[in-house]
Order: structure tokens, then C-alpha cells, then sequence
């Protein structure tokens, strides 16, 4: 009871705006009507002119259909004050009203407010954009919409998922997309009788023979780790972002065969017993 008690509006500004309202002669409501009319026209030529400014501007169209309505939401406010003062209504009395109505319904829309405050964000920082792949908000897809309120992302497997904006921003958000070039990193183990300089040459053809990877940066291989039963390799080379996949996918199907062909051991975890004989 004490929160609500809190947040009822004060009875004095009440009734002092119902006195107001009382009051109102013809001769207030003329001027009203009046100021109606050129409220309108004056909102409709703003509202045109930020539009022309709006379409030579870099801005998306998200953020510009923003700005549009907060523009319009705030004339509406002011055109409305207007038209109280000329019905003769005291506007401190009725801003006393509004405001404590205001402060339950933003207690009552907090998560819908932030989602609104991040989707302004978002819009605004550009951190990804319609068609890029990015992990935000513990989710990783296609950015498929950017809504005041929702991100969608396309998964791999096709599912669509909305995301609230204020998880995103509140998140570290990671975009593969937002670099023309990417770097595959594979790694892949060979047994200890084979050389590693005859494995690093077989590694680097692989790469250099594979026409989507770039020959700059060049493609490097270097020993990554001593094992138990095989010595691990590492390949490190670039590719178009778009092509990461097939390229990752292309090696990781070659790998065998190419170690077959050049008769090189691909070990797994053993453990040699040697026996000794009594004399």
C-alpha cells in the first residue's frame, strides 16, 4: 500500500485542474481550435522538412523512423500545452499529474523501456548489421531484423530467435561478418616417425592448392605440441569471410586422405609394451 500510496497524484494539483476545467468559456475554446489548426499545419511542414533532411543524411532507416516519431511525439507535447493554456487549464497542475501517472507506468515498463533504450543503441553504435553472422546475448545467427524492441537471429539450423534488445548491449557482442578476410586455424597430428618438415611441406600444399585460400597473408604451419603418441601441427591461413566454412570443411575431408597418399601416420592414443626376458 505505501508504493501505491506513493505514486497516487497529489489531490491538490487534482483538484485544482478540475477548477480549470470547470472554468473553461467559449472565448477559451475558440482559441483552442484555433490553436489546433495551426498546431497541425506547423507539425505537418516540420515533419516534412526533418524528412528531407533525413533522406540526404547516412543514417539507417531505423534510427531515422526513430527520430521521426520522438520529433512528432515531441511537438504533439508541446502543441498540446499550447491548446491547455489557451482553454484557461494551468499546465504546472496538469504536469503535476501526468508526471506521477508517467513514474507508475515506467515502473510498470521497465524491461520495455530499456528493450527501447537498447534497440536505440544498437542503432546507433552499429555494432552489426542485416545480414551479418554475430554472437550476442548467449546466441549466435544471422542478424535477420533490428527492432526497437527484439533482434531476430537466423541459427544455422534454421531456427529464428528474438533476442530483447537490452540483453545485447548488456553483452559482449562478437561479429564474424564485419571483416572482409578471416583466419582458419586447424590443427591435426601426425606420429613421431614421420619428419616434421615432411609433414609441414604436405600441410603447406594442401593449403597453397585449395584456390580459396589467399596468398596473402601467406599460409603458415608450425608444430603446436608434443603429445603422448603425436606430434601436433597447426595450420594458420586466410580466406574471404564468406568462404571460411567451405575452406575449414575442405582441409578437415583432406586431411586423411593426403596423409594416406603420402604414407604419413595419423596416430591416435596407444600405449607401446616392450617385454623383457628373464636370463
Amino acid at each position: 500500500m505505501p508504493v501505491f500510496a506513493a505514486i497516487m497524484p497529489d489531490e491538490e494539483a487534482t483538484a485544482s485542474l478540475w477548477e480549470d476545467i470547470k472554468n473553461i468559456t467559449a472565448s477559451n475554446i475558440f482559441g483552442a481550435v484555433l490553436s489546433v489548426v495551426i498546431s497541425l499545419v506547423l507539425i505537418k511542414v516540420l515533419t516534412k522538412a526533418l524528412d528531407r533532411a533525413l533522406n540526404r543524411s547516412k543514417l539507417d532507416k531505423p534510427l531515422q523512423r526513430v527520430i521521426r516519431n520522438l520529433l512528432r511525439g515531441l511537438l504533439w507535447a508541446v502543441a498540446v500545452i499550447i491548446v491547455l493554456g489557451c482553454l484557461g487549464i494551468e499546465v504546472t497542475s496538469l504536469v503535476a499529474v501526468l508526471s506521477v501517472v508517467g513514474l507508475a507506468f515506467s515502473l510498470a515498463l521497465q524491461n520495455f523501456l530499456s528493450n527501447v533504450a537498447g534497440g536505440m543503441q544498437i542503432l546507433a553504435s552499429h555494432p552489426f548489421d542485416l545480414g551479418d553472422y554475430v554472437d550476442a546475448g548467449g546466441c549466435s545467427g544471422t542478424v535477420a531484423e533490428i527492432g526497437m524492441f527484439y533482434t531476430k537471429l537466423t541459427t544455422p539450423d534454421n531456427k529464428l530467435v528474438q533476442l530483447p534488445n537490452s540483453a545485447i548491449v548488456s553483452a559482449n557482442v562478437t561479429n564474424f561478418s564485419a571483416q572482409p578476410t578471416r583466419r582458419v586455424e586447424l590443427k591435426v597430428s601426425a606420429s613421431y616417425d614421420a619428419s616434421t618438415d615432411r609433414v609441414a611441406a604436405l600441410l603447406a600444399k594442401m593449403a597453397a592448392d585449395h584456390p580459396l585460400v589467399l596468398e596473402d597473408p601467406e599460409p603458415a604451419v608450425h608444430v603446436d605440441g608434443y603429445g603422448d603418441s603425436a606430434i601436433t601441427y597447426v595450420m594458420r591461413l586466410w580466406c574471404a569471410n564468406a568462404d571460411y566454412w567451405t575452406v575449414y570443411y575442405d582441409l578437415m575431408d583432406g586431411f586423411k586422405p593426403a596423409f594416406d597418399g603420402a604414407g604419413v601416420e595419423m596416430t591416435y592414443p596407444h600405449v607401446n609394451v616392450h617385454m623383457i626376458e628373464d636370463k
